[in-house]
C-alpha cells in the first residue's frame, strides 16, 4: 500500500488520524450531514444516511482515490460503520491495486 499522508484531525469525542482527501471522499455519501458540520471519527454513518448502495459506491470511490483494493475479509458492514473504522480498514485491509 502506498504511504498515506495522515494528519491528526480533532473530531468531537475522538481524535482521528486521516488525510483530507479521505473526508472529502466520504462526505458526498452522507446526505444527512450538513456541509458545515464536523465529521467525527465515531459518527454513526448509517445515521448520517449511508445505506448499502452508498457503502458499495463509497468502497469503489476509496479504492479509486487511494489506488488500492480492499481485501475480501475487509468487506464487512461493521468495518464501514464509522469514519474511524473505515480509515483503519483502509490502512490495514488493503493491497496495492494491480
Amino acid at each position: 500500500m502506498s504511504e498515506m499522508n495522515s494528519a491528526a484531525v480533532k473530531t468531537g469525542q475522538t481524535t482521528s488520524e486521516w488525510d483530507p482527501p479521505f473526508e472529502a471522499t466520504i462526505r458526498p455519501y452522507l446526505p444527512f450531514l450538513s456541509p458545515d458540520s464536523p465529521l467525527t471519527g465515531d459518527a454513526d454513518l448509517p445515521d448520517l444516511g449511508l445505506d448499502s448502495v452508498g457503502s458499495v459506491e463509497l468502497l469503489a470511490a476509496l479504492e479509486t482515490a487511494y489506488g488500492v483494493r480492499f481485501k475480501d475479509d475487509a468487506l464487512k458492514l461493521e468495518n464501514f460503520a464509522s469514519p474511524d473504522l473505515i480509515w483503519r480498514t483502509l490502512q490495514e485491509k488493503t493491497e496495492p491495486d494491480d
